[in-house]
């Protein structure tokens, strides 16, 4: 017969109940069912677990990739764009999902000694807020690679199609790459390298610090080949060096253009020395096709540049913190599913801020634990008078001006 509840609002729901801290399905029914007076009627918990666990198969992941991509078209249109003429830093990088029984669809041993999977993440950076954009992920077992060239690409596909058209890199144009994209160590691999570069994507990899970077940093410091390096504010940044070492070091497999740059940095108090750490210095190496002059700052700017993609950490770190840290579902496709519904999650706690709340430093930046507390749980009372249905939010209430205020932003943004 026909649908009482669409799946599709069934999976909207699904997502607005997990931002605001439901981490298992039970558990968003019970959110869901005890604020019907706020959301109106909302489908059973049975009904949320058949469409996780039955209506969404392989075969409806891309659609759903496809209708992120299209909310994501509609936000940035009504105001959550990034500023225009800079270049978009996407953030790959893989994290570990404990699974504490042995009972889910390709949990294996993971890297770590632990059992559970090993999803690949891919975020937008998006530094006027606490947290990234989540353009894609692909959900893998727990032995996967951690250096998989085709899981790589496949992430980079999902995360370039999500987003909108005019945002898209074209792999002919003459111009400096409009997205580069940023990894850790395990992405550097040849496939992925040139993969970016045929699809007009920009790279920034670490590099492994081996016997050929250690002979470059040899003689870079009997040249008096070293730089200062510098802050997100742009002052330099005490006890530490950066240097280039493209013409030291064979990078003839690499795509032509591609760049050697070394960091060279006091430990910070309290690191536990490392064998390789000569003269008390921890060096660092990436790889990267931009050309030189395309950054500000020089070396300097393009180790900022790169440094800057730890923030991935934090975007994983809040994502686990809004259902990521449980795979709730037996079957592999079901807690793709729930992947899914994960990242929709962090996509509309990001649109929030980044339309709403721009006007408030404190509530745009606060984490997403922080955001529930100061806005999503606020407390307020529901009224109904002269036809019209109002929100009466605490007076008292530090940020409830704030709240106001972004409220009617995002219903003007959104008529």
């Amino acid at each position: 017969g026909p649908w009482i509840y669409a799946p599709g609002a069934v999976f909207a729901d699904l997502a607005a109940a997990v931002a605001d801290g439901a981490d298992c399905i039970d558990g968003i029914g019970q959110l869901c069912g005890d604020r019907e007076h706020v959301f109106g009627a909302k489908a059973s918990t049975t009904t949320m677990w058949r469409l996780v666990d039955e209506r969404i198969d392989a075969a409806h992941l891309p659609k759903i990739r496809g209708a992120r991509a299209a909310a994501r078209a509609a936000a940035w249109a009504a105001g959550a764009a990034p500023q225009a003429g800079q270049p978009l830093h996407i953030d790959i990088d893989a994290t570990l999902v404990i699974d504490h029984s042995d009972n889910k669809a390709q949990a294996a041993p993971t890297w770590k000694k632990s059992f559970g999977h090993h999803p690949l993440l891919a975020f937008l950076d998006r530094p006027e807020i606490a947290g990234g954009e989540a353009l894609a992920g692909l959900l893998r077992k727990g032995n996967a690679g951690s250096n998989t060239a085709a899981d790589h690409i496949t992430v980079l596909e999902q995360a370039l199609a999500s987003l909108p058209d005019r945002w898209r890199p074209t792999a002919d144009a003459d111009s400096e790459p409009g997205v580069v994209v940023r990894c850790d160590s395990a992405g550097a691999t040849h496939k992925f390298a040139q993969a970016c570069r045929d699809r007009g994507v920009g790279f920034s990899f670490g590099f492994p610090v081996d016997a050929r970077v250690w002979d470059a940093v040899d003689t870079l410091s009997l040249a008096n080949g070293w730089y200062p390096a510098i802050d997100s504010s742009g002052d330099l940044r005490d006890g530490a060096w950066v240097a280039e070492a493209t013409s030291l070091v064979n990078l003839s497999t690499w795509p032509p253009g591609t760049r050697l740059i070394l960091r060279k940095e006091r430990p910070h108090p309290g690191a536990q020395l490392r064998f390789t750490d000569i003269d008390g210095m921890r060096i660092t190496a990436f790889i990267t096709d931009t050309t030189p002059g395309a950054v500000p700052g020089q070396l300097a700017g393009l180790e900022l540049r790169h440094r800057q993609h730890a923030r991935v950490e934090d975007r994983i770190r809040e994502a686990k913190a809004a259902g990521l840290a449980n795979l709730p579902c037996h079957d592999f496709d079901a807690n793709a599913a729930w992947l899914e519904i994960v990242l929709t999650a962090a996509d509309l706690v990001a649109w929030a801020q980044l339309i709403g709340f721009t006007h408030a430093p404190e509530l745009a930046r606060c984490e997403i634990n922080a955001f529930r507390y100061r806005v999503l749980h606020v407390a307020a009372r529901i009224t109904r008078g002269a036809r019209q249905l109002r929100l009466r939010i605490d007076a008292t209430w530090r940020w409830a001006g704030a709240i106001a205020t972004a409220w009617q932003r995002l219903r003007a943004a959104f008529p």
